[in-house]
C-alpha cells in the first residue's frame, strides 16, 4: 500500500481513537448516573478541561481530514504521489499527532504554541500537497 495512503489511514485511525475517548468518557457519565444522555450540549464547553480539550482536539481532527483525504486520494488517482509527498503526507500526520497531544496536554501558553506550530505542519503541508498534484499534473 502506498505509504501516503497509509499516513491518510493513521490519520483516521487518530480520529476514531480520539471519538471513542470521547464516547466512553461520555458513556461512562451517563452509566454512573452523572450525566443523561443530552446533558452534552454541542459547541458549549461541558465537562472536566481535559475532557473539553479532548473533545475540541477530536472535532479539529475531523475538520482537517477532509482535507487531507481528498488531497491524498487525488495524488493517488492522478498518479503524483512520488518521495516528496509520501514524506509531506507522513509530515501531515505527526503534525496532527503532536497538535493532539499539546490540545488535550494543557491549555498553557506553551501547549497552544505547540499546538498553532502542529496547525501551521499542517495547513503549509496540505499546501504543499496541493501544490504537487496541480504542478505534476501540468494544471500549473
Amino acid at each position: 500500500m502506498n505509504p501516503a495512503v497509509i499516513a491518510l489511514l493513521g490519520f483516521v485511525a487518530w480520529t476514531l481513537i480520539l471519538g471513542i475517548w470521547v464516547v466512553s468518557i461520555r458513556s461512562i457519565k451517563v452509566l454512573m448516573g452523572e450525566k443523561k444522555s443530552n446533558e452534552f450540549p454541542s459547541g458549549i464547553q461541558h465537562g472536566s478541561d481535559f475532557y473539553w480539550r479532548l473533545n475540541r482536539a477530536h472535532v479539529n481532527c475531523i475538520e482537517n481530514l477532509p482535507l487531507f483525504g481528498v488531497l491524498v486520494l487525488i495524488g493517488a488517482f492522478a498518479g503524483v504521489i512520488d518521495a516528496t509527498f509520501i514524506l509531506v503526507s507522513q509530515i501531515v500526520l505527526g503534525a496532527r499527532i503532536v497538535q493532539t497531544l499539546a490540545h488535550i496536554s494543557s491549555g498553557s501558553v506553551l501547549a497552544v504554541n505547540v499546538r498553532f506550530t502542529g496547525f501551521i505542519v499542517q495547513y503549509g503541508s496540505f499546501a504543499c500537497l496541493l501544490w504537487q498534484i496541480l504542478h505534476k499534473s501540468g494544471a500549473v
